[in-house]
């Protein structure tokens, strides 16, 4: 059973890096927002596997939610696009 547990770690921690790069290289801000959104939700379920609960709390809470609204009503306030 833990050899399942391991693969469904990596392969969370692999996307969880996928979407971080994606956050990073994407020119669209809010775009940029919704994979880091992602990526804290893969990282979470990381969290979750290796069997720490109040840290997943605690992290959907702020990086999900506060940490997505507070950027998005930032970029509400520029332009959508990055400039060049």
């Amino acid at each position: 059973m833990i050899e399942v547990h391991m693969i469904i770690l990596a392969v969370v921690a692999i996307l969880g890096m996928v979407f971080s790069y994606l956050a990073v290289t994407e020119k669209d801000l809010l775009k940029a927002i919704g994979y880091s959104a992602v990526q804290a939700v893969a990282y979470a379920v990381a969290f979750y596997i290796l069997m720490a609960p109040d840290v997943v709390l605690a992290y959907i809470a702020i990086a999900v939610g506060v940490y997505s609204a507070l950027l998005v009503f930032v970029v509400s306030k520029t332009e959508r696009y990055e400039v060049v």
